[in-house]
């Protein structure tokens, strides 16, 4: 039985006047993971794998990834539907073999047939990624809406052989439908059109460099999605009458905007989507607009709930309370602050480094010196190398740089790929 936490980290404390209030809203769950550790763990779990066999994976590509595909086989819990999806300019499902989409239920004998399959995998074509995803959409909706339903999709090249509205069509006739992490092999993918597909399914996004490291990576993604006993939760926000919620944003362990995804639960609240659960921990800010309040006056900002389904399962409030005394209303609360900086990073690194494949060297220089000015400040050393691989950095309290002449297309993507991974704040 899985229990939700929450917890409000604030300033309550606002001067006169003022309208906006700011919280991270810490959910914690726990006993998320007992579910599928049991015999029939799998039951009301479907798990598709995606994977890219068009010509440019060659030979080793396809090798390594018919071995990444069968690491993931191997991880599924017994008792999930499953099936394998091959894509390049077309998609069709490699396993179970059907003249329709369908999934076969794991156990020793279909493991083995899968595993099989997959050693069938041949490179040829182009890349078509929506049609590998509505390919999946077809697949999950034979298995009820409460199924938790998740997706590995690799692909090592750009979306070529269909439109980028064909692609976002496909993408938006999926979200909602299931989560799909998403993997980049190589140099030669576009980190901002699977970060696209992989935002739009609340999964991630990733670089692998070699197709040797396909495996553990499939391994691991697999594994990690196996622990999710929970599907579909929902944040609910709550807001007074007059009250405008800002927006509500994921920013632990990775950065996510929810803000357009309210559905309307009623007048006042809208629920966001949140994905499947294991036992972990997220963080999510919400900013609320409230009307102006005369000092001494309090008033409950928001209401911020974990809901399953009808179900609240967990419940933190923000609060506002106006004051004249400075040395209240001028406290910035120290989670707001650090998360707030590393939205501001993520959004310097992929400007940055935008501006610079479009020839922009100024802005490019501009924007990577205040992503350096950004993680030195926050002590993110991590974030700090890998910047060093771009820019040489001259002064970096006041984020002076200087485009490095020769970068490696890796080090570029490694950079992207990492900006939206946060670092947690402590309490």
């Amino acid at each position: 039985m899985a229990t939700f936490t929450a917890e409000a980290f604030q300033n309550e404390y606002l001067p006169d006047g003022a309208t906006d209030v700011h919280a991270i809203v810490r959910i914690d769950a726990s006993g998320a993971s007992q579910a599928v550790a049991s015999p029939s763990g799998g039951a009301g779990a479907a798990e598709v794998i995606i994977v890219d066999t068009s010509g440019s994976m060659g030979e080793r590509g396809i090798q390594q990834g018919s071995l990444a595909a069968t690491a993931a086989l191997q991880e599924i819990v017994d008792g999930t539907h499953f099936a394998v999806i091959a894509g390049n300019h077309l998609a069709w499902q490699v396993y179970p073999p059907a003249p329709v989409p369908g999934l076969a239920i794991m156990d020793a004998r279909t493991r083995s047939e899968a595993m099989n399959a997959v050693r069938g995998f041949r490179a040829d074509g182009g890349t078509a990624m929506g049609q590998w995803l509505l390919a999946a959409r077809q697949v999950f909706a034979q298995v009820p809406d409460s199924f938790r339903k998740h997706a590995i999709l690799l692909t090592d090249g750009a979306n070529e052989h269909e439109t980028p509205d064909q692609l976002t069509w496909a993408i938006q006739s999926c979200a909602g439908n299931f989560q799909a992490d998403c993997r980049g092999l190589g140099d030669r993918w576009q980190v901002d059109e699977v970060r696209r597909i992989a935002s739009a399914l609340l999964g991630t996004v990733d670089l692998i460099p070699r197709p040797e490291e396909m495996a553990e990576e499939f391994r691991a993604l697999m594994r990690t999605s196996m622990s999710r006993g929970v599907a579909n939760a929902e944040i609910r926000v709550w807001a007074p009458q007059g009250a405008q919620v800002l927006f509500v944003k994921q920013v632990s362990p990775t950065l996510e905007d929810l803000t357009n995804r309210r559905r309307e639960v009623n007048p006042l609240t809208g629920g966001y989507p949140t994905g499947a659960w294991s036992d972990e921990s997220r963080d999510y800010h919400v900013a609320v607009r409230l009307p102006a309040k005369s000092v001494g006056q309090e008033q409950l900002a928001a209401r911020v709930q974990l809901a399953l389904g009808d179900d609240v399962q967990a419940q933190a409030l923000v609060k506002a309370k106006w004051s004249n005394d400075d040395a209240l209303t001028a406290r910035i609360n120290p989670q707001v602050a650090q998360y707030t900086g590393q939205a501001e990073l993520a959004a310097a690194i992929q400007d940055g480094l935008a501006a610079k494949a479009a020839g922009r060297d100024d802005e490019a220089t501009s924007k990577l010196g205040r992503a350096v000015q950004l993680a030195t400040q926050a002590g993110n050393d991590e974030m700090t190398t890998r910047l060093k691989k771009v820019v040489d950095i001259e002064d970096p309290e006041t984020g002076t740089v200087r485009l490095k002449k020769q970068v490696e297309k890796l080090d570029e993507m490694a950079l992207d790929t990492a900006s939206t991974k946060t670092t947690r704040v402590r309490k």
